[in-house]
């Protein structure tokens, strides 16, 4: 079992010097907008991935006009206490401490407390480019695997030195087929176990994602996920072979399991652009689920639950069918944020869930 005990944020985005603690299983959190519900969130997940879930620097996240910020943390793992403490000042190297042991890689930390989240502005996954399901699939499978994570770190420093040589080679206007040829050798190796890897877990995962569409959306439609990518009929050491001109007009890598997808249909059309906004929200929380699913039958417990502002993104009879199963089928701890006290309570009590409220 895992669970969050205490958390304690001192200059972290909105909070000057703020302390939590958690007793129970579900934990409602209110306030009006913007006296931090989802930082609150994201400062539990930095404690699990070590980076705010939110796109741009650890500079952002420092609250205004100070020299850094510090989340201590107290997590409960299999009844032994773990013991997070980060602190990331202006212009210096991130710390991040274990029971009071520093990390040397960051990425060993990655999978230890496991979480779950859905944010505001998580319909991209839905709505957006690939990139965000790509990141859905790497941020689920990197807690699972070591050995993806590892692959996934080495491809994309990889893939960061081919993508610079290319543009230098453009700029210099000079062709240097020897060190492209020793970078393209180097990306094949973990873009195959990448890609492999992908393979297999997607097969385990498609099956739950349709399952929880449509016992959140309560119909049968005929929902359709698959996995898309240039690697499951190419050699990708020959595809960066017959790219390598238009890859050097491109100054980029034009091909590659960083261009894979996780796409969807229904009704035998691109889900996306037929969907409603409530079947689209249903497919978002179903995938969400399902990470929970494979996370907790993988680890053996499950992981943490973060949910930002879910009561405005589904009706009531979804938000019910979503909550029973997170709070009653499950044993896990989970964080729901809302802007009304009276709607988390009267939530709760609906589902007859003993849950803690703090108010903001």
């Amino acid at each position: 079992m895992l669970s969050l005990q205490k958390i304690i944020i001192t200059h972290f985005k909105n909070y000057e010097i703020s302390s939590f603690s958690f007793d129970k299983s579900v934990v409602g959190i209110c306030g009006l907008n913007g006296k931090g519900k989802t930082n609150l969130l994201d400062a539990i997940y930095y404690c699990c991935f070590t980076k705010s879930y939110f796109p741009g620097s650890d500079a952002l996240n420092i609250h205004f006009n100070q020299e850094g910020f510090r989340i201590e943390s107290s997590f409960l793992l299999n009844d032994k206490p773990h013991q997070i403490v980060v602190i990331n000042r202006v212009n210096s190297k991130k710390e991040f401490y274990l029971n009071q042991s520093p990390y040397e890689k960051l990425s060993h930390h990655i999978g230890l407390l496991p979480a779950v989240i859905v944010a505001p502005d998580d319909i991209d996954i839905i709505n957006g480019s690939s990139e965000g399901r790509r990141k859905y699939m790497d941020t689920m499978m990197s807690q699972l695997d070591i050995d993806y994570l590892q692959s996934l770190i080495l491809y994309n420093k990889i893939l960061i030195q081919r993508n610079s040589l290319l543009k230098n080679l453009a700029v210099n206007k000079i062709i240097d087929n020897g060190l492209l040829d020793v970078l393209d050798s180097q990306l094949v190796i973990p873009a195959r176990i990448i890609f492999n890897k992908r393979k297999v877990f997607l097969e385990k995962l498609i099956p739950l994602i349709v399952e929880f569409y449509n016992k959140i959306a309560e119909n049968d439609e005929n929902l359709i996920p698959y996995y898309e990518s240039k690697l499951a009929k190419n050699n990708y050491e020959e595809l960066l072979s017959i790219n390598r001109q238009k890859d050097m007009a491109l100054q980029r890598t034009s091909d590659g399991i960083h261009r894979d997808d996780l796409l969807f249909e229904l009704n035998h059309q691109v889900f996306k652009n037929i969907a409603s906004q409530g079947q689209k929200k249903s497919l978002l929380f179903a995938m969400k689920l399902a990470e929970y699913e494979m996370i907790k039958s993988s680890k053996g417990f499950p992981p943490m639950l973060l949910l930002d502002d879910v009561f405005e993104k589904l009706d009531d009879n979804r938000i019910i069918n979503l909550l029973d199963w997170v709070c009653n089928k499950n044993t896990g701890q989970v964080f729901i944020t809302d802007t009304h006290k009276e709607r988390l309570v009267n939530t709760f009590n609906r589902l007859n869930a003993d849950g803690q409220i703090i108010e903001l």
